[in-house]
This record gives C-alpha cells, sequence and structure tokens, in this order.
C-alpha cells in the first residue's frame, strides 16, 4: 500500500480560513448520529461510510480547499487518505479534531443544518415576520375563519403529519403558485412546518413577494400543535395543482423580479456558464428548484435536482464548498430568482441562469467514485449457504433498520466500526445502496490483503429476504445506542410521540442565535446588506 502523509490543520489556522472570503470545503466525516452531536458552524456532514458515494456532488472540484475532521482525527485520517487516491489535491485534516476545536475555545454546534436553522431566526428578528399561535390558529378553525393554511414542506414530510386542513405546498412553490391557492387577495394565509425555519421562510417569501394577503408564520409549526394537544392529520394528499394558470405565472413573474431586483440577484447567461464550467479555479454547482416531477421529465446536463424550499432549509445537504458559484435555474422565471434571493442574504454567490431550462447551459456530469465489484447472489443461495454454516452475514443497513429486523445471526456493521468477520466463512453483504457495500468491502480487503474469502451482495437486499417469507429476527436493543453513530435520537423522536424531544428540539432552534461568533453572524446578509455584497 502507498504511504500516505495527512497534511493538517490547528483549529486558529482553519478559523482564519473560514473567514478569509476564499472557496472551502470543511466536511465532517463521522456518522449522522455523531455529527448531530456536536460540529463546527461550517461543518457538512459526509459519513465516512458514504465518501466517495458523495463527495463529487458536494465538491466537485478536484482542486478545492478540503478540510475533513473527526472527534479525534482517526477517521478523519482515513478520509484524506481515501480523497487523495480520488485525485483531491488540496486535503487537510483538522489536527485533533472537533475535540481540540473546543478545546481551542470555539464553539460545537448540535442537531443538523445549522446555517440555514441560525438564519431562519435571524430572519425572524431582522423581518419581524408575523406569527401566530397553535391555539390562536386552533381557534380561527373553530370559529369558521376563512383562512388558508400551507404546508411548506415536500409531500414525503407531509404526509407524516400535518395541521388539519392544509394544503401541501413546499416554500419553493409558493411563489409560484400561490394565486392559484389563494385566489382572494384578503384571505389570511398561515404557513406551516415540522418546526420554525420553513414556517419563517415560506411566510417571509410571500410577504417579500408583495402578497397583500395577512400572512403568517405557524409559530413551532406542528410541534408547536402538538405540544398544545391539538389533533395532528396523517396520510393527507392534499397538495398543489399540477399546473399553473398563465395570468398567475405573469404576476408573479413580475414580482418574483422586483424581489430580484431588491436584493440585486444577478443574471448569468449560457455563454458565461459555459466560461465558467471551464474555470478550475472556481467551484460551480448548478442547481434546478422545481418539482421532483418536472425534474424526472428533463433537466440541464450536470444539474442536481435541489427543490427550492430545501435548499434554503438544507443549503449544506447541496452545495459542500463556501463562496462557490451557485447557479439556479426554473423553467418560469418566478421560482429561482426567490431562492436565489434567499440565498444571498445567506451569504451564497448565487445566480439565476438567464433562460432557465431552455438556456442549453450544461455541465460536466461528476464521475461517480465506486466501482461495482460484488457479485450478487439471491436468496435461495444465501439461506442454503446459512443453513450449512458456510456464510456469514454482514448487514451495512442503517443500525435503526437493523433493529427492526434482519437476516438471524447477522452481525450489524459500518464502515468506520467494522465488526470482526468468523474465520473461514466467505461473507455476503446486505446494503440497502450498493456503494456502501462496495466502500465497506474495498476498506476489508485493504488491511486484510492475506484473506481470500469471498464477498458478495444479496440481489435487491433485505427486502427480497423479507418478501420471500424467510425469518426475520428483531433487536430492538441492538446495537445498542452508545453505537448506533449513524442516527441522531432526539432530532427523530420529536415526531414519535416524545414531548420532551419536541421541546428540546424547539429549544435548540431558538438558542442557536446565542451560540454564534461575530464572525458567523457577519457571513449572513439579511435584508438590504444582501444588496450590497
Amino acid at each position: 500500500m502507498t504511504s500516505f502523509t495527512p497534511h493538517f490543520v490547528p483549529p486558529a489556522r482553519l478559523k482564519e480560513w473560514l473567514h478569509d472570503g476564499a472557496e472551502i470545503a470543511v466536511f465532517d466525516v463521522r456518522e449522522h448520529g455523531q455529527y448531530g452531536e456536536a460540529h463546527l458552524f461550517y461543518g457538512v456532514t459526509l459519513p465516512y461510510s458514504r465518501l466517495e458515494l458523495d463527495i463529487v456532488r458536494l465538491a466537485p472540484r478536484p482542486s478545492a480547499r478540503v478540510v475533513v475532521y473527526d472527534t479525534d482525527e482517526s477517521v478523519a485520517v482515513l478520509a484524506a487518505q481515501r480523497l487523495a487516491a480520488l485525485g483531491y489535491t488540496d486535503v487537510h485534516v483538522l489536527e485533533g479534531g472537533a475535540d481540540a476545536w473546543r478545546q481551542a475555545g470555539f464553539t460545537l454546534f448540535a442537531g443538523v443544518n445549522v446555517p440555514s436553522k441560525t438564519f431562519g431566526e435571524l430572519v425572524e428578528m431582522a423581518y419581524h415576520t408575523p406569527r401566530v399561535t397553535a391555539r390562536a390558529l386552533a381557534a380561527m378553525r373553530e370559529r369558521g375563519d376563512n383562512v388558508v393554511i400551507l404546508d411548506g414542506r415536500p409531500v414525503s414530510e407531509y404526509l407524516k403529519m400535518t395541521i388539519p386542513s392544509s394544503i401541501c405546498c413546499p416554500n419553493g412553490e409558493l411563489g409560484y403558485r400561490i394565486r392559484d391557492l389563494v385566489p382572494d387577495t384578503t384571505t389570511p394565509i398561515v404557513v406551516n412546518c415540522a418546526g420554525r425555519t420553513r414556517s419563517i421562510i415560506g411566510a417571509q417569501t410571500l410577504i417579500n413577494l408583495g402578497i397583500p394577503n395577512p400572512v403568517m408564520a405557524l409559530e413551532n409549526g406542528t410541534q408547536g400543535w402538538y405540544l398544545e394537544d391539538l389533533p395532528l392529520e396523517h396520510g393527507s394528499t392534499r397538495r398543489y395543482p399540477d399546473t399553473v394558470t398563465p395570468s398567475s405565472v405573469a404576476s408573479m413573474r413580475e414580482a418574483s423580479s422586483a424581489l430580484a431586483e431588491r436584493f440585486a440577484v444577478p443574471e448569468v447567461d449560457a455563454a458565461t456558464f459555459a466560461q465558467w464550467a471551464k474555470d478550475t479555479s472556481r467551484t460551480l454547482f448548478l442547481c434546478d428548484v422545481r418539482t421532483p416531477e418536472e425534474f424526472a421529465a428533463g433537466t440541464l446536463p450536470g444539474a442536481q435536482h435541489t427543490p427550492g424550499g430545501q435548499l434554503i432549509q438544507a443549503t449544506d445537504q447541496y452545495v459542500g464548498v463556501r463562496h462557490a458559484r451557485v447557479v439556479l435555474f426554473d423553467n418560469d422565471g418566478v421560482r429561482a430568482p426567490i431562492v436565489a434571493s434567499w440565498l444571498r442574504q445567506l451569504g451564497h454567490d448565487a445566480y439565476v441562469l438567464h433562460d432557465g431550462l431552455a438556456s442549453g447551459a450544461s455541465l460536466v456530469e461528476p464521475v461517480p467514485g465506486v466501482a461495482a465489484t460484488l457479485p450478487e447472489v439471491d436468496v435461495a443461495t444465501v439461506a442454503a449457504a446459512l443453513a450449512n454454516g458456510d456464510m456469514a452475514v454482514i448487514d451495512l443497513r442503517p443500525s435503526m433498520s437493523f433493529r427492526r429486523g434482519h437476516v438471524p445471526g447477522a452481525q450489524w456493521a459500518i464502515r468506520p466500526r467494522p465488526t470482526p468477520l468468523p474465520a473461514g466463512r466467505d461473507v455476503v453483504v446486505i446494503a440497502d445502496e450498493r456503494g456502501v457495500a462496495e466502500l465497506f468491502v474495498a476498506d476489508w480487503r485493504r488491511e486484510h490483503a492475506q484473506d481470500s474469502r469471498t464477498f458478495s451482495l444479496l440481489a435487491s437486499g433485505f427486502g427480497a429476504w423479507s418478501a420471500a417469507g424467510l425469518p426475520v429476527e428483531a433487536s430492538p436493543e441492538s446495537p445498542p445506542d452508545a453505537e448506533c453513530i449513524d442516527y441522531l435520537f432526539f432530532v427523530h423522536d420529536r415526531h414519535d410521540g416524545n414531548k420532551a424531544a419536541a421541546r428540546q428540539y424547539l429549544a435548540w432552534e431558538t438558542g442557536l442565535l446565542a451560540q454564534l461568533d461575530e464572525q458567523e453572524r457577519g457571513a449572513f446578509r439579511i435584508g438590504d446588506a444582501a444588496a450590497t455584497k
């Protein structure tokens, strides 16, 4: 194996880098649960278990300045080695990891999507976004008031739980569809989400667009509703209409254009975009902000799907490089300028692609970093081998999925913490995604080059085993909580009838501002400051 010497950066130097205005990507390579407990403000989650699968999407330019970290350097050094093997040329490891960052006097943040969540709180403070409490909204409904409740989350989240009578309209679609959803300009509109951010951003979007209706954010969203012992609705399919009337598009395009002018959102034409795409000194993201259905029907080459509301709510899930160029597009001239106005206030270098989907712009498709090497084996073959004691099963699915049900005798494992394998037996790997299995096995082979055992992948995964009616074993306490490094308990438990978890989450969200230092707070450009960037 070729020797690898990592480049370390001390915490104080990394703090300088974060605010020097040049491009930088800071990746937390721990698993999701570990990341959510305590991470850097600008740390983007890139679990080592998925490193090569997601790096080219989050940081597509191999010469970008990249810093990886974990708690104490152990996994980060492995991650740096893998990135170097992929051709990344400017990779550094945070010296001492997150522990050293804290010891240097810098703050670590709990939770996920922290910059976006913090942004929501700052927006409410700066704009004085009107809000309505759950009790007050319930009283309006009981009186039969003519109020429209719009749920600003994606359909998948809306299906789980929502306010009774609400209509699903993700935030990125609000400006585009509002006049069809609420044609009467005097009808009060309430925007909700599960917590706070998307309620605030959704309501303020409509206000910034100059909608004449009274507009309010539902304070604390569905969690606030639940904490007041009000009933939630589950499985609702009410959603925005598939088509928008031409007159609505025309009026909202005008409002969106005025909004873009207010926040100095720049346009970029296809010719300039083509030049940017060839520029090896800057990172470029091309983002399609339309609905999943529209994206699936056809998009621009090299674009990633970034639904508008989610791009604001969880920017770090799509854009891994700070100070990169982010170019947004739609096919209507309404949605992309609205989303760009928020991204610029978030501190991003955001643009709108002139002519959008019709521009003909394209970006080189990212090259996947994981090759398919594992042979597939069917359920019947695995069942027979297990009955004869000839095979071991390693389950790489999420820890909570393993707890709910797995092949009897299977061992749960995750890439940064591989389990010891039984001697002399071939191994079948079960995973929800082939790439996760390939990465796990590749690491094992590098560490055990003399072991000639065969690894294979269960065809169609655990679903095929279960569908075949074969035995399934549950283990609600195994792996134990301390080993479930991929699962962030307090974020998920808030939707499972756990009022204490809901209160903890809301307290975390509203408490973010107090944790910011002056530089972190100063990176946002909310309101008129965005136009001076």
